[in-house]
């Protein structure tokens, strides 16, 4: 299969619409990492990703009276921009369709080169089912963004241009993105045909990794929810046809949290002066991961940006985020007197490292609850930190991995509320679109009183609402079923340390 799949790879048709992107070295971050960090820009096509070689080189392969009929395809974005470029280019009519949650830029540019859009459902998988429905209804032929040998073949062309721009037998590693497993099926198959000693790792979202478990299992697994901050990367399953490739070519897949692949966004800006969208910097936070757990150092290690296809509001979210995920920021929640002096004497700990947040309110004649960002080099520092305050006497709560302290309370005026009975935390997850507050509110605001709410929008796919629900004991059991039929993501906060510290 090997071989046959190398061949489609050799004969692919990508650069009448394609470009031969460069093989570039990571300065910065090579040497941090003491290793030699090489980014294939794929950021730097037409469509400012690698969908555009699988696209085309599979309209190639089709018969005049197939795209006399037009195409059709199901895309969280990128594809859609591939597919609509490759249409344009050959004078064929275009349908896309898209998940309600797809970023406004990439729609617009759908829209730009001549494709019709068809907005439907929050995740790929309802925008595909919607595709293969309009494509029986109309007879149209379908493009799967992944799934199909031609398009593996036009991804597996990455590969061929990096062997050709750097010496296999020197690369110890490539870390390569993984959604649907369309890309990762054509460079693993390349690269363990040739260059059998390359190690091939693929990358995932965590809230998205379908080959991760899809290699546990052994078998293609459906995901049972899937995470869309990396939206070009989320899929429930892996290829039919990738799978047949992976499962013997992939060495391994590397996880990676929202926070680490805002710091891989800032690293890729930091190097190149690009700003990818979170699925194109998967493969450099893999890349980190990697090199911190292994220890390696002396390596030639290549990663693929492979979309910068983001709008431009989210990137406030993801530069908050990037101090975190990079471990430069520790977020801490101190106690202190409540007496004259006492801020100074904090202030004089903390001494002369940044405070990048600082919020306070009164709460008791007694104590202070401080909540404070602070610029660090390391874990080290941060630890060293936590220690000397705590030398000093001063209870300290490390939130740096608090959710609910990360996206909600530093972006609230703290204070505790005396009196209220019954309150529960939540934290919720909504697809970003219009309605989807409305529905939140109606389906439980009706019902119980909201006691705490807040929201705010980031530029996501997602939204965020941290809310205090006051529900009797008695009401619970109903409280629990209107949570089902709200249908969203959810997660109890009320024993969070953040909620007795700042809001309880």
């Amino acid at each position: 299969m090997l071989e046959q799949t190398v061949k489609k790879i050799l004969n692919a048709r990508v650069y009448e619409a394609a470009i031969e992107t460069p093989l570039e070295k990571a300065a910065f971050l090579s040497r941090r990492m003491k290793n030699t960090i090489l980014i294939k820009r794929e950021d730097l096509q037409s469509v400012f990703s690698f969908k555009l070689r699988g696209a085309y080189n599979k309209m190639t392969t089709l018969t005049q009276a197939q795209l006399d009929k037009g195409v059709i395809c199901a895309s969280a974005g990128n594809h859609a921009q591939g597919l609509a470029e490759a249409a344009r280019l050959m004078g064929v009519k275009a349908t896309i369709v898209m998940p309600k949650t797809t970023p406004e830029i990439k729609v617009a540019n759908v829209r730009a080169r001549g494709g019709k859009v068809v907005l439907h459902g929050d995740t790929f998988d309802e925008a595909l089912e919607h595709a293969r429905k309009l494509e029986a209804e109309r007879s149209l032929t379908f493009i799967h963004p992944y799934d199909d040998p031609d398009i593996i073949a036009g991804q597996g062309t990455v590969a061929r241009e990096i062997l050709h721009q750097h010496r296999g037998d020197n690369i110890h590693a490539v870390f390569i993105p993984v959604g649907g497993g369309g890309l990762i099926a054509g460079m693993a198959a390349y690269f363990k045909y040739l260059q059998p000693n390359i190690r091939v790792i693929g990358v995932e979202f965590e809230e998205s990794a379908c080959l991760a478990a899809a290699l546990k299992a052994k078998r293609r697994v459906v995901l049972s929810q899937v995470g869309i901050f990396a939206d070009g990367i989320a899929v429930a399953q892996i290829g039919k046809e990738t799978w047949k490739i992976c499962k013997d070519c992939v060495d391994e897949v590397i996880t990676v949290t929202s926070d680490e692949i805002c710091a891989a966004v800032k690293d890729i800006f930091d190097d190149t002066r690009s700003i990818t969208e979170p699925a194109g910097a998967v493969s450099v936070a893999g890349m980190k991961k990697f090199v911190a757990r292994e220890g390696c150092t002396d390596k030639t290690l290549v990663t693929v940006s492979s979309g910068a296809n983001t709008n431009f509001d989210r990137l406030r979210y993801i530069a908050e985020r990037a101090e975190v995920g990079e471990q430069r920021e520790a977020i801490l929640s101190v106690t202190i007197p409540e007496k004259p002096g006492a801020f100074k004497k904090f202030v004089s700990i903390i001494g002369k490292r940044s405070i990048t947040e600082f919020n306070y309110r009164y709460d008791d004649s007694d104590k202070a609850h401080i909540f404070v960002g602070v610029k660090i080099t390391s874990m080290e520092e941060r630890e060293q930190l936590i220690k000397e305050l705590r030398d000093a006497d001063h209870p300290v709560l490390d939130l740096t991995d608090n959710e609910v302290a990360k996206s909600h309370v530093r972006h609230m005026v703290g204070g505790h509320a005396p009196g209220i009975k019954n309150e529960h935390l939540f934290r919720f997850e909504f697809p970003e679109r219009p309605g989807a507050l409305g529905k939140f509110l109606n389906t439980l605001g009706g019902h119980w009183n909201i006691s705490l709410f807040h929201y705010r929008n980031h530029g996501a796919a997602y939204g965020r609402v941290l809310t205090g629900i006051q529900v009797p004991r008695e009401d619970m059991k109903a409280f629990r079923q209107k949570l089902e039929e709200l249908g969203y993501p959810y997660w109890e906060e009320t024993t969070n340390p953040v909620y007795a510290a700042f809001l309880g």
